[in-house]
């Protein structure tokens, strides 16, 4: 299966605008990345997007070559290099523990899972079986990942705030499960087309929240400075006061204003302060 299609160039447009924000979205970890380098510490970030990402890429990528799947192969190839450099960042700046917890993960999906896999495939598999169950594979894992927001999904309506929300990063992603899901109908791959609709689905529940949430919390700051501040009046309100049960004084008392009314046993006078 190439990439080329004569009859249809709208595949290989579709492909190309899929490998472009793919490529965009690959590169949304660098700000995390230059701050790990500058302060030299991994601080409360995790490797495991980031191994996980590396093991798309890497079944992504033997589809691609069993398929003969120019485009899939050469954005996966690139987001491979550009995580294997997120990964050797963070060992490189992580403490002791999580060095070996991200070793012990790029062992287990890199080398195990994926290693099972191409073996397992290129030994009792031949033809279009090969390709369906790494298809498959690659399909189920890609829904997988992409179900991912549901707890963002979850903590956005919880807590009714998008603080937590990524929207620009939300919002390529979705335009990148369009590019493919487009690619993978166009190309008539249900392996490609199928969890971009999962994609595509989760981007557009997102968009929704952010918009609700967002024109609510906007809203809400808006009722906040239109409230004006009440003018505060004084009255003056004469009362009597008993002292001692000896004499009745009329004393004139503000609102608002702390009175402290003192009696002295020898004087009766009243000291009022303020």
């Amino acid at each position: 299966m190439g990439f080329i299609n004569i009859d249809n160039p709208w595949v290989v447009i579709a492909g190309v605008l899929g490998n472009i924000i793919s490529f965009l979205v690959t590169l949304a970890p660098l700000p995390t990345f230059y701050r790990i380098c500058k302060k030299r510490s991994t601080e409360s970030f995790q490797s495991t997007p980031y191994v996980v990402a590396m093991f798309s890429a890497l079944t992504w990528l033997y589809y691609a070559l069993l398929t003969s799947n120019i485009l899939v192969l050469t954005i996966n190839t690139i987001t491979l290099l550009i995580e294997s450099i997120y990964i050797s960042i963070f060992l490189a700046f992580a403490p002791k523990k999580a060095k070996v917890s991200t070793m012990k993960l790029l062992l287990f999906l890199n080398l195990g899972v994926f290693g099972a896999l191409v073996l397992l495939t290129l030994t009792l598999l031949k033809g279009t079986q090969r390709i369906d169950i790494a298809g498959m594979i690659c399909a189920t894992f890609a829904i997988s990942v992409f179900a991912a927001p549901l707890s963002i999904i979850k903590l956005v309506i919880k807590t009714k705030s998008v603080e937590y929300m990524p929207i620009s990063l939300s919002f390529f992603l979705t335009l990148s499960a369009i590019a493919w899901l487009s690619y993978g109908v166009l190309l008539k791959d249900l392996f490609i087309s199928l969890p971009n609709v999962v994609g595509f689905m989760f981007g557009i529940a997102q968009m929704i929240l952010y918009c609700i949430y967002m024109k609510r919390k906007n809203d809400d700051k808006f009722n906040d400075n239109s409230i004006e501040p009440l003018p505060i009046t004084t009255k003056s309100t004469e009362m009597e006061v008993v002292i001692n049960d000896q004499e009745m004084k009329s004393v004139c008392i503000d609102h608002m204003i702390k009175v402290d009314v003192v009696s002295e046993t020898t004087t009766n006078d009243l000291t009022q302060k303020p």
